[in-house]
């Protein structure tokens, strides 16, 4: 369908500068605010922030009540504990939400009382703590089944991250379901995660991977998806948020096209999920993954969402204890979904600890959450687009464009890495720089790499003015070589 360019990679050095200044912690002994304090706040003081207003001029952003003390970021701060320390200096800035979120304290409290009070593997004794441990576990299962609106906690299975929930379906649904001619159909813009996969089943199966090319706006062209569709095409492969774009897309519309011609849809709602409301029986989509550590959770635990009557279709993904009925020596027969899925012991303690999380952020509201985070995301987008040399990469914002809370740039003449050590070192200021596994986009944009500042609710204007003003003296530094 298209074909990208290579160009010459963005050449520069890793510029290694002195640490000038010793990491200082705030005291450890600090007692930090619960959830439950957290829901007695919102009890008395809700923000009521439309979406809708957002404003391209920075003026009008820069005046925005809603961004003041006693914004979504000021109020829930405070129940970050990682956010109080200060890096070589500087009072920490965490810019670099769309890697991974950090975690609150009911959070960390969560997974401290699995492990101290009821540690035991799930769904195998019948002692109290395994019964206990069982409890919090299915709980938690609940939990995301309710958070994406699913219609059976069965639809949920717990997997070690976002990669591996892509990978399962593409070797139990892929490479049963997929024959030689058939489409899969994907973008340009995917994480490595939804390619790669994809990549290794068109080679064992004969299926061909197709990609959708960007508009001249630096969004995945949705038309162009469009009219590709065809009845060759077996399955649909798109992320809801482009972690590097900031693209949202509009995912119900997308499905139902491509269900018209009977293909199956996977959504990559590893950016959408901690950001946004998700319900995946209004979107109608197949299959949806999420990654725990990116809302607020622990790493090493993510979900995938399947409907209950494909995953009852699905072979296993890996054999071994927990996902079978029975065994003999010849052959057997295997457990229903979840179970099916989940072989081996399972990430008890972060899966519980996801659980939390969830109730943290369905406490504030996913809704405020995300006109919380529209208002601020405008405020950065402006800020950073008034910076001289400084190139920000997807749509322009507008009222009828949506960004995601985070830009992703390049500046004149400067390595996006130099700009993150120099932030980090100087500054106490957290960016991502590199590919953002991501290549081929960077490819087809004409760069190697590019910095990300990236947004979550516990983010205020002040760290947006702290970024700026950091941002501002990195280039100067720079400049002071040409």
């Amino acid at each position: 369908m298209i074909t990208t360019t290579t160009t010459t990679p963005m050449e520069g050095a890793v510029l290694k500068l002195p640490c000038l200044r010793s990491v200082s912690r705030r005291n450890p002994n600090l007692t930090y605010r619960s959830s439950g304090l957290l829901r007695r706040r919102y009890k008395f003081r809700q923000l009521h922030v439309s979406a809708s207003a957002a404003s391209s001029s920075p003026s009008l952003v820069d005046d925005n009540p809603k961004l003041g003390p006693g914004s979504l970021g000021h109020v829930t701060r405070p129940d970050f504990p990682i956010l109080r320390q200060e890096i070589n200096g500087s009072k920490l800035v965490y810019l670099d939400n769309a890697a991974t979120s950090q975690k609150p304290t009911a959070v960390i409290k969560a997974l401290q009382n699995y492990y101290e009070a009821y540690n035991s593997n799930v769904h195998r004794g019948i002692h109290y703590l395994s019964a206990k441990a069982t409890d919090e576990y299915e709980s938690a299962r609940k939990k995301v089944a309710n958070f994406v609106n699913a219609d059976q906690a069965r639809e949920i299975i717990f997997t070690r991250n976002a990669t591996e929930a892509i990978n399962l379906v593409a070797y139990s649904w892929g490479l049963s379901n997929l024959n030689p001619g058939d489409e899969i159909i994907t973008t340009i813009a995917e994480h490595h995660s939804a390619i790669v996969p994809w990549q290794i089943v068109a080679q064992k199966t004969g299926a061909v991977l197709r990609f959708v090319n960007l508009t001249e706006d630096e969004v995945p062209d949705v038309g162009q998806l469009r009219v590709s569709l065809s009845r060759r095409t077996k399955l649909l492969v798109m992320h809801h948020v482009s972690n590097m774009l900031a693209s949202v897309l509009p995912m119900d519309e997308v499905i139902s096209w491509a269900h018209d011609v009977g293909a199956k849809v996977l959504v990559d709602a590893c950016q959408s999920v901690p950001h946004m409301v998700v319900d995946v029986k209004n979107l109608a989509t197949d299959f949806l993954v999420g990654s725990s550590h990116k809302m607020c959770g622990p790493t090493g635990v993510g979900f995938l969402y399947g409907k209950s009557e494909i995953l009852s279709g699905m072979p296993p993904f890996l054999g071994g204890g927990e996902m079978i009925a029975d065994v003999y020596l010849d052959h057997s027969t295997y457990a229903e979904p979840p179970s099916r899925f989940e072989a081996g012991t399972p990430a008890i303690g972060e899966a519980i600890g996801l659980g939390a999380a969830i109730d943290y952020l369905t406490e504030i509201g996913m809704q405020q959450i995300h006109d919380y985070e529209m208002e601020l995301g405008s405020y950065l987008y402006d800020r950073l687009s008034s910076v001289s040399d400084v190139r920000i990469y997807g749509p322009s914002p507008s009222r009828t464009v949506k960004r995601a809370a985070l830009c992703s740039f390049n500046v004149k003449d400067v390595h996006p890495t130099d700009i993150a050590t120099f932030l980090d070192q100087q500054h106490g200021v957290a960016i991502r720089s590199g590919h953002h596994c991501a290549q081929p986009l960077h490819r087809h944009l004409g760069i190697s790499s590019s910095a990300r500042a990236s947004l979550h609710f516990y983010n205020t204007k002040d760290d947006v003015d702290r970024f700026i003003d950091a941002l501002k003296d990195t280039i100067n530094f720079f400049s002071s070589f040409k």
